[in-house]
């Protein structure tokens, strides 16, 4: 009886873990949209806009939507593994290699990415640095570092969710 106790014990304990991880993931899936009253935008950086994220154990897919300052949202998508594997695609002519994983210690993403573009025919790697984190409920934070030839920009993009 006290085997059987036991067991039943474990098995609740680690179905209680794996719900808790899964939901924990399960929070950064939604549509968000930027709040810029409360984000730290630095001069001359495409702006994140919107992003709808479709979070599951093993996998991420985001559709983004970008400023780049002319007005107009330019959206691209990826479906990238949680298990730090390089994924390269191609947005608007300009290959980009990405890789994310998933902290259950602390709950956040973390996203790597190398996009090339091209000045004059002259390739310039544009890489970024995301740290992803649910502050409430309904509020993510991407914070970031971003470093080119051109330099270095560091930044915030506060996020509010509008829809599961």
């Amino acid at each position: 009886m006290k085997k059987i106790l036991l067991h039943i014990s474990l098995i609740a304990v680690f179905t209680a873990f794996a719900f808790d991880a899964s939901c924990q993931k399960s929070a950064f899936s939604g549509t968000w949209k930027l709040d810029r009253t409360k984000s730290v935008l630095p001069e001359y950086i495409s702006v994140l806009t919107q992003i709808t994220v479709k979070m599951k154990a093993d996998s991420i897919l985001t559709e983004r939507y970008y400023d780049v300052g002319d007005g107009q949202e330019y959206p691209f998508d990826e479906n990238l593994p949680l298990n730090g594997s390089n994924v390269s695609i191609t947005i608007y002519d300009m290959p980009r290699k990405t890789n994310v994983t998933f902290s259950d210690m602390d709950n956040t993403v973390s996203l790597t990415s190398t996009t090339t573009f091209y000045d004059s025919g002259t390739p310039i790697d544009f890489n970024s640095k995301e740290t992803w984190k649910i502050d409430q409920a309904n509020i993510m934070t991407i914070s970031f570092v971003n470093k080119s030839s051109q330099g270095e920009a560091t930044g915030q993009f506060v996020l509010n969710k509008v829809s599961q």
